[in-house]
């Protein structure tokens, strides 16, 4: 998937798949990461 040029917002979850991964995945990619935020959904 060619990503280059897209601006991401990386939603994660604590316990579940993080942000930080994600945002590594998208960068691989070439999009650029404009946000990176971990929730806790209880």
């Amino acid at each position: 998937m060619d990503l280059s040029g897209k601006k991401v917002i990386a939603i994660g979850e604590r316990d579940g798949v993080q942000a930080t991964a994600i945002a590594a995945c998208v960068k691989s990619a070439g999009a650029s990461v404009v946000l990176e935020l971990n929730q806790c959904f209880v």
